[in-house]
């Protein structure tokens, strides 16, 4: 049980350094808005390139912290009857949850996303923006889909962990987020 704690903390200290530093993406993000702003209003004048990098900047944040947003317990969740459940009845939920909804679709998106080649195509073109001015390398952008999904299956098997050691395992082991 001592290993699965530390393996549970080991992902949880990766995911909320990976989440920190994607965070910064955000402050990026709403730059480039407020000079994509002024460049439209004051200077009468737009590039492409600016709102293709804020799409980008967006997807990437959603992408890479989404485990992140995970670790905090911050996904939507219909709430019809988990917050009248205790918490070994929250900590059920959240360890099926991920187990058999979670994963099964993270797994077959990061399957698919490869097995399609998805990202091989994108690479083997330099696959680019169709906007003219647009950005010239949507392929990497393309790269981030499995590796965003790779990270919220590892914060998954932490949640699952998580759980099941508040289940059967130590008893101050938090067990819902």
């Amino acid at each position: 049980m001592l290993f699965l704690a530390q393996v549970v903390r080991g992902i949880d200290t990766f995911s909320e350094w990976t989440g920190k530093t994607i965070m910064w993406l955000t402050t990026a993000m709403v730059l480039i808005t407020v000079y994509n702003v002024f460049e439209r209003y004051a200077l009468h004048s737009n590039t492409a390139y600016l709102i293709e990098l804020n799409w980008h900047l967006y997807s990437i944040i959603f992408l890479l912290g989404a485990a992140y947003t995970l670790k905090h317990d911050g996904h939507v969740r219909v709430d019809l009857l988990y917050h009248k459940l205790s918490p070994r009845g929250k900590a059920w939920i959240n360890m099926l949850g991920c187990l058999f909804f979670l994963l099964p679709v993270v797994f077959v998106i990061v399957y698919v996303s490869f097995e399609s080649n998805f990202i091989g195509r994108a690479w083997a073109v330099s696959e680019r923006s169709p906007d003219p001015g647009g950005l010239p390398a949507r392929y990497l952008l393309k790269t981030v889909l499995p590796l965003g999904f790779s990270l919220l299956a590892l914060q998954g098997i932490a949640e699952i962990l998580r759980n099941f050691l508040f289940l059967f395992g130590k008893p101050d082991t938090k067990g819902q987020n």
